[in-house]
């Protein structure tokens, strides 16, 4: 599952596909998604042609999912397409010409409100939230949740966790001293995804608790300073590689005994440690003041509907999100694309439970923070990165650290609607 990759680790692989379908309609349609209510809960009853956008590299399994939908609804069809620059870039693309983009489309949970605030989306039918909550765990119901309203169907969740060679290292260290202490632990500070968390483990929250609150950012307090000091402190940090786009191959040639990474890669290391992979949760971690909880973000992938999808056909893109959505679907996306499942049923699935990548974001989605859907993210993702990264290059005098996060926090904290 690669909803983050382009943030987290850089594009998808470029896969060839058989079947491409034009994306959306050219037909304009300002009905809501929220007005739409089935008359008939049978599957024959529901009519339309809709068009699906996933990412490359997931196209072959979402249409083996299409197929199965469309012999569950034989009268509607589907078109599934790929997303050539990622479901990461799913805000930039449907901006072009949205009449023009996917009817259902992937999307990360971050660019929620800002499709919401623009009009690209539009809030979801009741009967389809009372199923989201029903279904699935209350975090995922959250991260599609924006201003009251549920705007998305959420299909899976991803954190950052940390995998480890156990030839090196026979159990996991519960701290980031003890994990840097022998052979260096492999990371890429210039993702801001994998360390602008660091922040929040220290203290600080980011557009308020609620995720939703436009200068809510604490960033720029004694705290955030602590962070980035701690930053610093690292490149002498001699357990600790910064393998940026690396990070696999300074791995598997054993110049680095754990990476800070997610389940993304779960399938390429469990090939080159095979019986090795360990994998655990982020450990404790001391900016100074103390042992902190390791935080992650904590992000869901959602299924959301083009508001100009045509009034006749938003019963069946519903029907197919709603199905692909569902607790067999994820399952079926979980061992196609080891995306972890949010439905409630299919976290306690044996299959799961027995899979130690699948438990450690499970668990280290507890001690998160959810990825703030906010349109501001925009302008974070922007900024966030060089800070992180020029602190611990040393690029950054340490007098300056408490300058750049006033200004920080003063850009994302400036309404871009």
């Amino acid at each position: 599952m690669n909803s983050w990759k382009k943030v987290a680790l850089g594009g998808a692989s470029v896969l060839a596909i058989a079947t491409l379908a034009a994306c959306g309609s050219s037909t304009s349609s300002t009905s809501s998604s929220s007005s739409y209510t089935s008359s008939s809960t049978n599957p024959k009853d529901i009519k339309g042609s809709v068009s699906l956008m996933v990412d490359t590299a997931t196209v072959p399994a979402y249409k083996t999912l299409a197929a199965s939908f469309m012999k569950e609804y034989p009268n509607v069809k589907v078109t599934v397409a790929t997303n050539p620059n990622g479901s990461a870039n799913a805000k930039q693309d449907i901006a072009k010409d949205p009449a023009k983009y996917a009817d259902v489309f992937k999307v990360p949970n971050d660019q929620l409100g800002a499709l919401a605030e623009a009009g690209y989306i539009n809030p979801l039918p009741a009967t389809q939230v009372s199923w989201i909550k029903s279904n699935d765990i209350a975090i995922a119901a959250t991260a599609v949740t924006w201003k009251g309203s549920v705007y998305a169907y959420p299909q899976d969740q991803q954190s950052n966790i940390i995998f480890y060679n156990k030839s090196k290292m026979k159990t996991a260290p519960a701290t980031w001293t003890d994990f840097t202490a022998a052979t260096p632990i492999g990371t890429d500070f210039s993702n801001a995804y994998n360390w602008y968390p660091a922040f929040l483990s220290n203290g600080t929250v980011l557009f308020g608790k609620d995720g939703e609150t436009l200068t809510g950012t604490t960033a720029a307090n004694a705290q955030g300073v602590q962070a980035l000091k701690w930053f610093a402190a690292q490149k002498a940090n001699a357990g600790v590689k910064n393998s940026g786009t690396a990070l696999l191959a300074d791995f598997q040639a054993g110049k680095t005994s754990a990476v800070l990474d997610g389940p993304w890669d779960a399938t390429n290391i469990q090939k080159f440690l095979g019986s090795n992979m360990g994998v655990t949760t982020l450990p404790t971690i001391d900016f100074g003041s103390g042992s902190k909880q390791m935080q992650a973000f904590s992000g869901v992938g959602t299924l959301a509907i083009n508001a100009k999808t045509p009034t006749a056909d938003i019963p069946a893109a519903n029907a197919l999100a709603q199905y692909l959505s569902n607790e067999e679907s994820q399952m079926a996306l979980y061992k196609a694309e080891a995306a972890i499942p949010v439905s409630t049923s299919a976290q306690t699935n044996s299959t799961i439970t027995a899979d130690p990548v699948a438990q450690a974001v499970i668990k280290q989605v507890a001690n998160d923070t959810l990825m703030p859907k906010m349109p501001e993210m925009a302008t974070f993702w922007t900024e966030a990165a060089p800070i992180i990264q020029n602190a611990y290059l040393g690029k950054t005098p340490a007098a300056q650290f408490q300058t750049q996060l006033t200004k920080f926090v003063a850009d994302i904290s400036k309404a871009v609607n």
